[in-house]
């Protein structure tokens, strides 16, 4: 019943970040990610808000999660959920996608679960031959399972329409959030530099979004912490950055998010090649 997590990469697959986990109390907010979220469950159950509802992911299945959607995380059962992910870039997909499917578009997933034991066994055996160091395993069985998801729940991904007037507000705050991001305004102030109402701003940012104005901005920096802690920049020099008042503010909301914490999180990305 104990909960850990490791959080690492494989640098002969690049583009792909690698994670096993046992989460029994945790709870993740609503975040998103960069990457495809590709979570194969072993045991227990994942109930996950996606979409405008909970879905369930058990023993057997996946939960799929597509880039920049929405989503949280939290146990089903008592007992909590064991599993492991794999969640490669937009570009690996996309290549994959190309060569093995007939998709058109950006390649993405249509639901977000699908019961298929045979995936979840592949997704982790590639966890494991990237724990041995064993390359071409580790590459071949993720394009077999990319490739086997897309063919049994691939789409194309649809695109965000930006043409509304509040979609265009929405859009010209993200910005402003992401260039002030460590001194962000009050939802008042940036409503007034954009020319409208706090809560016209508020329910346009939402709709487009999925969260409201301070949660993306949450999200946005524990994103921009993870580049960060992956170039080597300190912890504690990654809080003021991205704009969290102090260490362990940028600690609690990266464990909200990311599953670990950031030390814990850049000592296995940055050593787990040297150790080996």
């Amino acid at each position: 019943m104990t909960e850990r997590a490791r959080h690492w990469q494989y640098e002969e697959l690049p583009g792909v970040d690698l994670l096993r986990a046992r989460y029994v109390r945790k709870t993740f907010v609503r975040h998103t990610h960069e990457n495809f979220v590709i979570a194969a469950i072993a045991d227990g159950v994942e109930v996950f808000h996606h979409g405008g509802g909970d879905q369930y992911a058990g023993a057997g299945a996946l939960a799929l999660v597509n880039p920049d959607t929405p989503h949280t995380g939290r146990a089903g059962v008592p007992e909590g959920w064991r599993y492991g992910a794999v969640y490669p870039s937009v570009d690996v997909v996309a290549e994959i996608a190309a060569e093995t499917t007939t998709l058109r578009g950006t390649p993405g997933f249509v639901s977000p679960v699908v019961d298929d034991p045979y995936a979840v066994g592949l997704v982790h055996q590639v966890l494991r031959a990237a724990d041995e160091g064993n390359a071409l395993a580790a590459d071949t069985l993720l394009r077999v399972a990319v490739t086997r998801l897309l063919r049994l729940n691939g789409g194309p991904m649809p695109r965000r329409q930006v043409r509304a007037a509040g979609a265009r507000i929405a859009a010209r705050a993200r910005g402003v959030l992401e260039e002030r991001m460590a001194q962000p305004p009050t939802l008042e102030q940036l409503a007034a530099d954009l020319g409208t109402s706090p809560f016209a701003l508020l329910r346009a940012f939402r709709k487009v979004y999925g969260m409201p104005p301070h949660a993306w901005l949450t999200d946005a920096r524990v994103r921009r912490a993870r580049r960060l802690l992956d170039l080597g920049t300190a912890p504690s020099e990654v809080a003021v950055a991205v704009g969290f008042t102090d260490q362990p503010h940028l600690n609690r909301h990266f464990g909200r998010i990311v599953g670990v914490p950031p030390g814990a999180y850049q000592r296995e990305r940055k050593n787990v090649q040297d150790l080996r």
